[in-house]
């Protein structure tokens, strides 16, 4: 296990952002795990300018895989009175491997007042919990996990559908906003479950996602990830994401665009 926090102490820096190595156990296959990738773009894009209001959205392809060394960039695309912009690259030898565009946007005095967001309904782990992570070679020997059966009230899962607990092993001493992109991704894509015990490569290729609180906080470093999928079709899947924190509060909902070769 590798924390994000150490890989980040090691970073080499450069003109407008830094170098840094990808540690074999936060690889998903040949290229690193995009929560991981979208942390090390949110750190440079932070680092990048002064003063940034909180992060409201994520805007995220991933072009090709990273792995060894990378470089890691950022670049400010505008700045306003209220909204900043920022966009993030990462490099390695074989070229750019991820790109983010990152809004950064203060609270503003507004008339329009609606919060419909759905409480997660369910439990944060507890200590006598059951939890298990995933092999040391691999991104999820980083977590902390535990499967939901059924969702809150009694609804089972859909066939295409995740809802899990998750946590970093090693989520201490790092920003709040880098923590919740780093663990965003951390479930499967919701299609995969339509495969069964037959393996078959996936792979994420554009993720969004809105944050819904300037100051996502949890207790324990537990997070509610849910995934679900209402269509897959030609070899892509579209799928809807929500992540709450441990007292039910839904701090972010997002949507991702997965390839599948099967």
């Amino acid at each position: 296990m590798t924390p994000i926090s150490d890989i980040l102490s090691g970073a080499v820096a450069t003109e407008d952002g830094f170098r840094v190595a990808i540690p074999a156990d936060w690889l998903q296959g040949r290229t690193a795990y995009g929560g991981l990738s979208s942390a090390l773009a949110l750190h440079a894009a932070m680092a990048s300018e002064l003063d940034l209001p909180p992060l409201r959205s994520a805007q995220v392809s991933f072009v090709g895989p990273l792995s060894g060394e990378v470089t890691v960039s950022a670049t400010r695309l505008r700045r306003g009175r209220n909204a900043a912009f920022v966009q993030a690259d990462i490099v390695s030898d074989a070229g750019l491997g991820y790109r983010a565009t990152f809004v950064f946007m203060a609270g503003q005095v507004s008339q329009i007042a609606l919060d419909r967001r759905t409480p997660a309904g369910a439990e944060a782990p507890a200590g006598n919990a059951e939890l298990y992570t995933g092999p040391d070679d691999f991104f999820t020997g980083n977590f902390n996990f535990l499967d939901l059966k059924e969702a809150p009230g009694g609804r089972a899962l859909g066939e295409a559908e995740w809802l899990r607990w998750a946590r970093l092993r090693a989520y201490h001493e790092l920003d709040p906003m880098v923590e919740l992109m780093a663990i965003a991704d951390a479930l499967p894509p919701a299609a995969f479950r339509l495969l069964g015990k037959q393996p078959a490569p996936i792979s994420s290729l554009t993720w969004i996602v809105n944050l819904l609180s300037a100051e996502p906080r949890t207790r324990d470093g537990w997070w509610l990830l849910s995934a679900r999928s209402n269509y897959a079709q030609g070899g892509c899947s579209s799928q809807i994401m929500r992540m709450w924190n441990a007292d039910g509060e839904l701090v972010a909902e997002g949507m991702q665009s997965v390839a599948l070769f099967a």
